[in-house]
């Protein structure tokens, strides 16, 4: 068994409260107008230079996870560096889609040099508007007209002649053949120069008849041929007039062409492009010469400019002058993170075309950075999915959600996939990183970098200032007053308290800016020029004041006196123990007082809270542990001849952890021996089997509830608390409790045994060994507290016996 101190150890009040006195900062430095901000967020290095190594490489997989709880400043950090960072290779393009003119389908990317997108529409745009007026132009000439009507005249002489032909050897063999204007014939036998009737046809020979009508048979036949003729003339004429007008349109268009191919001459893509949109007009030229109008409507249904939409550019993404795209998306659906296709309505039809391409997010941050929120991206439907085929295939496809998900084959496009190259970066809690580990095997292989954010960093005169800069940061960002240097070290202490620890310092910016602001605007009603620390005093009082409703309803429970307490005598079996209620904003401490009485049995201790389910599994587990120790100085070599009945007296929503097992261990010593223990004394700690003091949480929490209820109560300068001597260092108290441990008012005890605490509470030595010829035995002084319980068990074993 480890030895056992004698004494507690009484704290002074310069234990209590760790004071910031700024060593680092000259006494020239009196606000944060003299401070230069930092840049970069105060205690992160471990995150930074995760973040730096996965942005050096460039392979596959190397995207980030950044942990930490919400408020610690992982988005800030994060860009700020991004903001400073400089690509190793900086490969950036405007993105665009066009028509696809063999598959309209499937629209085509066009990779263009960054910032160069917007550019090269606006060229177009100017080149569509110069054909629609000058290729209507080039066909409405006398130039045009004259060889059109030329080549009109050249069919109409053709076909003219060949009729006369006809019509000659007709009327040589007596037969009038006359045409219509619908293109009907008629031939009919004439008699001199009038054509014959009935009367004078049937007066003919019969040889005469069956002469005129094998004559007309023939004429027939000539005349078909002579039809079909004329059909091939005018496709001929038809040909040659298309060949006529595509040379028209051609001249204009390489006139108009040219300026815009040379200039992208050093761009592939493009200028096959332009190649195939020209070819593309010459065969559709009726868009440009308005021959067909509701083909002319559809071509121009466009929100934009008057010009034929299969000819537009619809640049998705466009750089502009930056270097280097941080994208941060607040809201990832799959939408929003993929892009999508949009749906137009022209005169009743819904139709949808490569020009109703929309972005993403992914489109936007490609060669750069994208944010987003793990949690976030796990709750919407498909979008997780969606981003792992993404950084898979380092290919952006944008496949509509519709038909991904229907059953239905839905017409829609399918647009050629973008390369991508991008970062992601997610933030997010452990155990949504745990999670991700465990179920999702794709997890460690796309995100192979993980940033983890602390909690806290070591307090020294250099973290400090250092942290006196952050300070100075977040008032130049946020244009607020300045503070002065007494405000700095209050807030600088106000940190440590977050971190529950006088060598640490919290790293949870938001709270910390949010105390600024707050102070801000004390400051500015009370029309200072300056953040003072009355001003940080006073934004903490407002904070607890909003939060600490539930804390003053439970204290008014201790003034009207329906919670039982007793901060004054001396009671056998009962003792005051620490606990702390935590809300979602608040927490704070309360006294709950313990009590043990015992029976007769066979050396049990009978947990009421466990047995009854109202305590949890980390509690139950400390009174086992208490159990043993009883056993291990009390029994070792006959069992307790007693069961203890052991509970939290008014407790009825729930009793968990650990940190009531001294305060247990003492009322159960003094249920045995019927010592009475201090009322005025409340305890808090762990114990292990040994006895050992163990650290708990919420020290300062616990302290402070308990000297509000003696306040409460009546004070006296005898009370106090005992709390473990490993909790010494979290202790950043209120200001009014350091005064009174200064001046004897109250008193703070830390021990590293649970005998100290026995020692204390009961008023006696809690295990004094007896000596025998100058050698420890191991009996218990009878006048120890451990002697006087044993002397008890010894007198309950032996009336046992006699029964």
């Amino acid at each position: 068994m480890p030895t056992v101190p004698t004494a507690a150890i009484p704290l002074t009040s310069q234990q209590l409260y760790r004071k910031s006195d700024l060593k680092q900062l000259s006494p020239e430095c009196q606000s944060t107008a003299q401070l230069t901000p930092l840049d970069d967020i105060v205690g992160q290095e471990r995150a930074q230079q995760a973040v730096e190594f996965a942005m050096g490489i460039k392979e596959k997989g190397y995207n980030i996870y950044a942990i930490g709880q919400n408020g610690l400043g992982k988005r800030t950090m994060m860009l700020r560096y991004l903001n400073r960072h400089e690509p190793i290779e900086p490969a950036l393009f405007d993105w665009c889609y066009v028509v696809n003119f063999d598959d309209t389908r499937s629209p085509k990317v066009l990779k263009l040099t960054a910032g160069t997108g917007l550019e090269f529409k606006k060229s177009i745009e100017k080149l569509m508007l110069k054909l629609v007026k000058a290729l209507p132009l080039a066909f409405d000439n006398e130039m045009y007209y004259a060889r059109a009507e030329k080549l009109k005249n050249q069919l109409t002489q053709k076909q003219e002649a060949a009729l006369t032909e006809l019509s000659e050897e007709a009327k040589q063999k007596n037969i009038s053949l006359s045409l219509t204007l619908q293109g009907d014939y008629q031939m009919v036998a004439l008699n001199g120069e009038e054509p014959h009737d009935e009367i004078s046809f049937g007066a003919l020979t019969e040889a005469e008849r069956a002469q005129f009508e094998s004559n007309i048979n023939g004429l027939e036949v000539k005349l078909r041929g002579i039809i079909r003729q004329n059909t091939e003339w005018e496709e001929e004429f038809s040909d040659t007039q298309q060949e006529h007008d595509e040379q028209v349109a051609k001249d204009v268009l390489v006139h108009f062409f040219k300026p815009l191919k040379d200039k992208y001459k050093h761009q592939p893509e493009v200028r096959a492009f332009l190649t195939g949109m020209q070819a593309d007009i010459l065969s559709n030229l009726d868009i440009f010469l308005e021959e067909s109008e509701e083909q002319l409507a559809l071509a121009y249904a466009s929100l934009e400019k008057k010009m034929p939409r299969r000819y537009q550019v619809n640049v998705i993404v466009c750089q502009g002058e930056q270097t280097f795209p941080i994208v941060v998306e607040e809201s990832p659906s799959y939408h929003s993170l993929f892009g999508y296709v949009e749906n137009a309505t022209f005169r009743g039809t819904v139709f949808t075309d490569f020009s109703l391409i929309r972005a993403g997010s992914l489109h936007k941050a490609n060669g750069g950075v994208l944010l987003m929120d793990a949690i976030k991206v796990l709750e919407r439907p498909y979008v997780w999915d969606g981003l792992k085929r993404a950084l898979r295939s380092r290919k952006l496809d944008l496949s509509s959600l519709e038909r991904e998900v229907s059953l239905s084959g839905t017409i829609s496009l399918a647009p050629e996939p973008i390369p991508l190259d991008v970062k992601i970066i997610l933030f997010g809690d452990h155990e949504t990183y745990q999670l991700l580990q465990l179920y999702d095997p794709d997890f460690s292989e796309l995100f192979r970098v993980t940033a983890d954010f602390e909690d806290v960093m070591d307090r020294t005169d250099v973290s400090e200032a250092q942290y006196a800069r952050f300070i100075s940061s977040i008032v130049h960002d946020n244009n607020m007053l300045h503070c002065d240097r007494s405000a700095i070290a209050r807030i600088i202490e106000y940190s440590s308290r977050e971190a529950q620890d006088q060598q640490k310092l919290s790293l949870h910016s938001a709270n910390i800016a949010n105390l600024l602001r707050e102070s801000n605007f004390c400051a500015k009603a009370a029309a200072s020029l300056r953040i003072e620390k009355q001003h940080v005093e006073q934004a903490l009082k407002n904070q607890e004041q909003r939060v600490s409703r539930l804390r003053d309803n439970i204290m008014e429970s201790f003034i009207n006196g329906t919670t039982l307490i007793n901060t004054h005598d001396k009671v056998v079996g009962q003792i005051n123990a620490l606990s702390v209620i935590s809300t979602s904003d608040h927490q704070f401490g309360i006294p709950n007082r313990i009590t043990a009485i015992t029976a007769f049995g066979k050396g049990e201790v009978l947990d009421i809270e466990h047995r009854v389910k109202l305590g949890g599994r980390i509690h139950s587990k400390g009174v086992l542990i208490l159990t043993a120790y009883l056993a291990s100085v009390l029994g070792k070599t006959a069992q307790i001849p007693l069961t203890t009945y052991l509970t939290f007296e008014q407790s009825y929503s729930g009793v968990d952890g650990d940190s009531a097992s001294m305060a247990e261990c003492c009322a159960i010593i003094s249920a045995i021996s019927e010592l009475p223990l201090r009322q005025d004394i409340a305890i808090t700690g762990s114990m292990n089997q040994f006895g050992e003091a163990q650290p708990i949480g919420g020290v300062n929490e616990k302290i402070e509830g308990f000297f509000d209820v003696c306040k409460i109560k009546g004070r006296s300068s005898s009370q106090g608390v005992i709390i473990p001597e490993s909790n010494i260092a979290n202790l950043m108290l209120r200001q009014d409790i350091v005064e009174a441990v200064e001046h004897g008012e109250f008193h703070i005890w830390a021990i590293s045994h649970v005998t100290q605490a026995m020692t204390l509470l009961l008023g006696k030595a809690a295990a004094t060994l007896q000596t025998h010829n100058s050698k420890t035995t191991d009996n218990y002084d009878p006048e120890c507290v451990f002697g006087i319980a044993q002397q008890k068990l010894n007198a309950l074993r032996a009336l046992a016996k006699t029964n």
